[in-house]
């Protein structure tokens, strides 16, 4: 699959996640521990580590290889890590779907970034990946994703119950679903 760069606000470009970006993914990552602990899994040290990163990226670029994921950078133009989205667990057949994960770092919050980030990727899902549906999940006292999925399209669908483990425990979540097209699925 084709991923194309696509510039967003804020002078931050949307590209696909390279090999060599594990040293500012890891800066980006330790830079936003806190801002990022209330929405996440709890991460084993080595993930704040260069080496835990590119191991990571590795793992990430064979799911892309795989067709399984679309791992997504945020980089600022002085090259800095910003925010990352992903489309995982990528289906294909009848239900030709995927989720969507996403964050952007605590100094670019509220600048329109996560919204032009997510409004992209369901771009490229639908004209170039040819998904009907994507599907993503917030904690419920997450209303910032939540405004930016509403602003993107996202229905609400439903709440899970001890849907993800998140910060320690298993926590409900609220699902939202975006319809791409109503085309039928490429076999």
């Amino acid at each position: 699959m084709r991923i194309q760069t696509e510039e967003i606000p804020d002078d931050v470009t949307l590209r696909l996640l390279a090999r060599g970006d594990a040293d500012a993914l890891c800066a980006a990552y330790v830079e936003n521990r806190g801002h990022l602990e209330p929405w996440e899994p709890v991460r084993p040290e080595s993930f704040f580590t260069a080496a835990g990163q590119s191991e990571r990226v590795h793992g990430l670029l064979r799911q892309f290889a795989e067709g399984s994921a679309v791992p997504l950078v945020l980089v600022a133009a002085d090259g800095r890590i910003v925010g990352t989205i992903t489309l995982s667990g990528i289906s294909r057949g009848p239900f030709c779907s995927a989720h969507l994960g996403y964050w952007v770092a605590a100094d670019r919050q509220n600048r329109g970034l996560a919204s032009s980030a997510v409004e992209g990727v369901c771009r490229m899902a639908r004209d170039t990946a040819g998904l009907h549906r994507i599907e993503a999940s917030t904690l419920p006292d997450n209303t910032g994703s939540q405004r930016v999925l509403a602003k993107c399209g996202f229905e609400p669908i439903g709440t899970a119950r001890g849907y993800l483990h998140i910060n320690g425990a298993w926590r409900d979540c609220r699902l939202f679903q975006r319809i791409l097209h109503d085309r039928g699925p490429a076999l």
